[in-house]
């Protein structure tokens, strides 16, 4: 069913599947959603664009009636042969229609699953509530049946595992099946690849899209990334605090905005290589790669091109780890070879299980290797002893994926970015301390006074700001970024990313950043190095292995990589 379908089948003569008519949801005196009104037709698949706190999760819930009891709402939705005012209906009656006419897909599927139940009990109770089926064999029998559709093999042992066995994008493939074991009419995706792989969020969305497409299902698809939303949707709504600023057609509101909030989430979605990556090339630092310059780092990762006299900052060299999970032997890196020099921006990119977190462990003093040799800033990390763990920290930091969960909810801002100073002799006044804070708290953008404050306090990028903050707080020579921005919004990205590249242009810094996500490395960083499966499969100038990647496997990420210019120009070839 082509969109203009989808639409005309919406606004016939039965009217449209879902009619949101001045939805609004109070905190208070507080809007949080100003009157909305929104219509999905039969089969219709529209996006919900917003950053956080925009209402577009809000709006999401209302839907299924799963606002929280402390807000206050008004407005009415129907959905067409159930109800005239979802909002107003008994509990009873909503708990009649989700999971049967309408269902939900959420972005962290650990915490939508119940921890202490088996998967096949969890996908069953789904049938066995709506009294879908009866019986234990045709339960079961249908759970293999849902379990297999989502393309999960080997769905005997997932319907026997718990949660916690599967991997993220196994337990969202679980999410899907129990989303439509009952073949509802309406599906909502709450942000539901945000925390997965690129490749694995590029099978769930296929996945969404088979399953929608098959049933005929209308879908209201919930995210801050573009280029997802474009893949998924028709149709999409622009959110803004609590307001729908533009909306339409996703090849007309995304090629040609309207609203200036569209405009930049467009451009922040867009990821350029970063200015000061080419401009070192030229500044009398460390030699970028160039389009002209050799491509020396193939054949010795960070070698000639650096000159004889540069010594590597990070030197690695045969590192293998091994470690035993049950009876199995896990080898999570497998003779690695590595070097990175003074000044140089590193990415190491690669899925869950390619060795990148192993391999940062092992840099960072926190893990020690197999076999193999590891140096730091001229410390030996393979078996450090204490006294040489002390330089190493002063000269290695760390940014972490989720600031919420690196920063300790109970300490001040002050004492978060003071904690790496305390104990170091040229740092033993108090006075001296808070100093060094507030000259970090205004490197990243934020006032001295913040320092007062604590955590929950601050958005999340105002919360990444703070672990870069209590990061070059010591001054250091190298810093690790593991997935500094997975977790942020699309323009919080593209700030964060600035200032990454900011600060480490200014103080010289040697950056070694691990993603997922080859367009965010190829931003930032001089050089990539791809890993799987503990080894490293492809390294090169950045622009290289992202323009023209030689290995299989990097290209099936650069492949899997939402990019939007990529999907409208698709979608404007299939006239859609």
């Amino acid at each position: 069913m082509t969109a203009a379908e989808t639409r005309e089948a919406g606004t016939g003569a039965d009217g449209p599947l879902v009619r949101v008519s001045g939805l609004r949801v109070d905190s208070g005196p507080t809007p949080l959603v100003h009157p909305l009104d929104l219509t999905i037709g039969a089969g219709e698949r529209v996006g919900l664009i917003g950053e956080s706190g925009s209402g577009k999760s809000l709006t999401a819930l209302s839907l299924i009636g799963l606002l929280p009891d402390e807000l206050d709402h008004g407005g009415s939705i129907a959905l067409r042969g159930a109800s005239d005012d979802l909002l107003a209906a008994p509990e009873r009656e909503l708990c009649g229609l989700r999971g049967r006419r309408v269902s939900m897909v959420f972005q962290e599927p650990m915490t939508a699953l119940n921890p202490l139940m088996h998967v096949g009990r969890q996908v069953g109770e789904v049938l066995t509530q709506h009294r879908t089926l009866t019986g234990r064999r045709a339960v079961r029998a249908r759970v293999l049946e849902l379990l297999e559709s989502v393309h999960l093999s080997d769905p005997e042992r997932v319907l026997k595992a718990y949660p916690h066995q599967l991997s993220g994008g196994q337990r969202q493939r679980v999410m899907i099946a129990m989303a439509f074991a009952n073949d509802p009419d309406l599906l909502i995706c709450d942000e539901p690849t945000t925390a997965l792989d690129v490749t694995v969020q590029r099978q769930v969305l296929d996945l969404v899209d088979e399953a929608v497409r098959s049933r005929g299902t209308s879908l209201l698809f919930v995210s801050h990334d573009l280029a997802v939303v474009a893949e998924a949707c028709d149709r999409v709504l622009v959110m803004q605090d609590g307001r729908v600023v533009e909306s339409g057609p996703v090849p007309s509101v995304l090629t040609a905005p309207q609203h200036p909030y569209t405009a930049r989430l467009l451009r922040a979605s867009r990821l350029e290589p970063a200015s000061g990556r080419s401009a070192r090339s030229t500044d009398g630092g460390t030699p970028g790669p160039s389009a002209a310059a050799p491509d020396t780092h193939d054949a010795t990762p960070g070698g000639p091109a650096h000159g004889p006299a540069s010594d590597p900052v990070v030197r690695v060299r045969d590192l293998h780890r091994t470690y035993r999970s049950g009876r199995r032997t896990v080898h999570a890196l497998r003779g690695v070879d590595l070097e990175v020099h003074g000044g140089e921006r590193l990415g190491i990119v690669g899925e869950s299980g390619s060795g990148k977190t192993t391999l940062l462990k092992i840099l960072s003093g926190l893990d020690r290797p197999t076999s193999g040799a590891a140096s730091v800033c001229g410390v030996d990390v393979t078996r450090p002893t204490r006294r040489a763990l002390r330089p190493l920290r002063e000269g290695l930091q760390t940014v972490f994926q989720d600031p919420m969960g690196s920063l300790d909810p109970r300490m001040s801002v002050r004492e978060i970015v003071e904690e790496p100073l305390i104990g170091r002799r040229d740092t033993r006044t108090r006075k001296h301390r808070h100093e060094l804070v507030a000259e970090s708290l205004r490197a990243v953008g934020l006032e001295p006074e913040a320092a007062e404050r604590h955590p929950h306090q601050f958005s999340g990028g105002q919360r990444q700001r703070i672990s870069i903050a209590r990061s070059l707080v010591t001054d250091p020579d190298v810093l690790i970024a593991d997935e500094p921005v997975s977790a942020l919004d699309v323009s919080v990205r593209a700030q964060v990313l600035a200032l990454l590249n900011r600060l480490v242009e200014e103080r010289g810094l040697t950056l070694v950043m691990v993603s997922h996500d080859l367009g965010v490395v190829r931003h930032l960083c001089d050089r990539i190095v791809v890993m799987r499966d503990g080894r490293v499969v492809e390294s090169g100038p950045a622009d290289r292995v992202y323009d023209d990647p030689e290995d299989g496997y990097t290209r099936a990420l650069h492949e899997a990589t939402p990019s939007l210019d990529r999907v409208l120009a698709r979608k404007r070839g299939q006239g859609r």
